[in-house]
């Protein structure tokens, strides 16, 4: 099995497209945006998911399959801190595809440069304390209300992971390109 990290391409639209109508709980993750078509998530793919100095965004394959995106957001060179997310199409969750993704993304960002990464999950939502916790992202604390969803708001707890941590005991996948 080959698990890897790459930049995202035009050609990924219809994988993500086929993401975003069979995962209605990532709707979160697309900010708003709707994919009705495979132009639309080309548009999404040029525009969300392109790297920027700002913002760092992998495709995560698994055989050569889209099956999530792990990124880093709101990249702040002066104090050295980002932002990271991710997700997984269903059928690819519960298989640690996500930690090792996520691992690999923070150990990225550590050789360019950062220090300090952090992330949020929502706090009815124990699969990604999981995957933060196994890439070695230390609980810090829960925000009351953070996040809006509809009329729904709900508590986020708060992780981060330093340089100096100790790197967590997982076979990081690899990136490319």
């Amino acid at each position: 099995m080959t698990l890897e990290l790459r930049p995202w391409t035009p050609d990924d639209a219809p994988a993500l497209l086929s993401a975003y109508r069979e995962n209605p709980d990532l709707a979160t993750q697309f900010a708003g945006t709707e994919l009705a078509s495979v132009e639309d998530a080309q548009k999404y793919v040029a525009g969300h998911l392109a790297a920027l100095p700002s913002r760092r965004t992998w495709a995560l394959n698994v055989d050569g399959a889209v099956v999530g995106n792990v990124g880093l957001s709101n990249v702040e060179r002066d104090h050295g801190t980002a932002w990271a997310y991710y997700w997984l199409v269903s059928a690819a969750r519960g298989n640690g595809y996500a930690a090792r993704a996520l691992g690999a993304a923070a150990g990225w960002a550590f050789d360019d440069g950062l220090f300090r990464l952090e992330l949020g999950h929502r706090v009815n939502n124990p699969a990604s304390c999981r995957v933060a916790t196994r890439a070695g992202f230390v609980p810090e604390g829960i925000e009351r209300g953070k996040l809006r969803y509809g009329s729904q708001r709900f508590d986020v707890e708060t992780h981060a992971r330093l340089r100096t941590d100790p790197a967590p005991d997982l076979d990081a996948a690899s990136i490319v390109g």
